[in-house]
């Protein structure tokens, strides 16, 4: 093989690995992130990256509520829940037979 076809091939294998062992789980955890997010209900208990703990009051477009102690609300941006550490149990529409 030509030396300057080895070169290309060895910065093209080069980009591949960083594309596999940087970018693409970077971007399967920001899907993973928003789906959570989009997930999130009231009541469901979260904390926020900052370690804030709450509950769920009301979720806005951007925003959301939490109650972090009693009489005590905040606002906070979505992006900054860390965690959902206890999700609501929703009522099953379905009758068990």
């Amino acid at each position: 093989m030509d030396p300057q076809m080895v070169s290309i091939l060895y910065i093209v294998a080069l980009f591949a690995l960083l594309y596999f062992l940087f970018i693409r789980p970077q971007q399967k955890r920001q899907k993973e992130h928003q789906k959570m997010i989009n997930e999130l209900q009231v009541h469901d208990e979260i904390s926020t990256i900052g370690g804030i703990i709450g509950t769920v009051v009301r979720i806005k477009e951007d925003t959301m509520v939490l109650r972090v102690a009693e009489n005590v609300k905040m606002e906070i941006i979505k992006s900054a829940v860390g965690q959902v550490r206890k999700k609501t149990n929703e009522p099953d529409d379905k009758d068990d037979e």
